[in-house]
């Protein structure tokens, strides 16, 4: 069983920074990829940042420059620094993790960038 808990949404002001956070626990390796997804209301869910085990990171064109993912591999967290926050970037984030063939999902948290 593979368990996510992510924290560090909530509700920011355009051009605002955020940081979010996940932890990771379970049937899981430090050679597992790990990510960040977001779901807007009435789109599908999407592809933030993901970071490999050895730190290649792969960002969404929206993102690039504005946010940065990270991870501690011996804690199996992972954070998404956010900065210069817009409205578009409101949604429900979601923490990833690839690991022997299955991809399991933390609960969500909020993100509301206000203009």
């Amino acid at each position: 069983q593979v368990r996510l808990v992510e924290s560090g949404g909530g509700l920011v002001q355009a051009g605002g920074s955020l940081r979010l956070s996940c932890a990771a626990s379970g049937r899981i390796f430090s050679g597992d990829t790990m990510g960040w997804y977001r779901q807007a209301p009435g789109k599908q869910r999407e592809l933030v940042a993901v970071i490999s085990s050895s730190g290649t990171t792969n960002y969404a064109d929206s993102v690039k420059g504005r946010f940065t993912i990270s991870r501690e591999n011996a804690k199996n967290t992972a954070s998404l620094q956010m900065n210069s926050l817009k409205p578009e970037d409101t949604g429900v984030y979601y923490c990833e993790i690839y690991t022997l063939g299955f991809q399991y999902w933390g609960q969500g948290t909020q993100v509301t960038v206000s203009s």
